[in-house]
């Protein structure tokens, strides 16, 4: 993990086209402002980790599985 040590309106680079600057600091709390290309999802982490729990329950579903299952079928044909 890299550490650094920012202040507030201060920014870093993550590549060529992700910036991050620290736009102030509340007590426990760091705002940030992160600015980066439209196709570039952004999440808090919980809700990534979320959104990844959601996708991998779809794709184990009894209908997905049926789904693969007659596909697979198809191509043997």
């Amino acid at each position: 993990m890299l550490v650094l040590t920012r202040k507030p309106n201060e920014s870093l680079m993550v590549g060529d086209d992700i910036e991050i600057q620290i736009l102030g600091i509340e007590g426990d709390q760091v705002k940030l402002g992160i600015k980066a290309p439209k196709y570039i999802d952004i999440h808090r982490k919980e809700i990534y980790l979320s959104i990844q729990q959601e996708n991998n329950q779809a794709a184990n579903t009894s209908l997905s599985n049926n789904l693969l299952e007659s596909l697979k079928s198809l191509k043997k044909q």
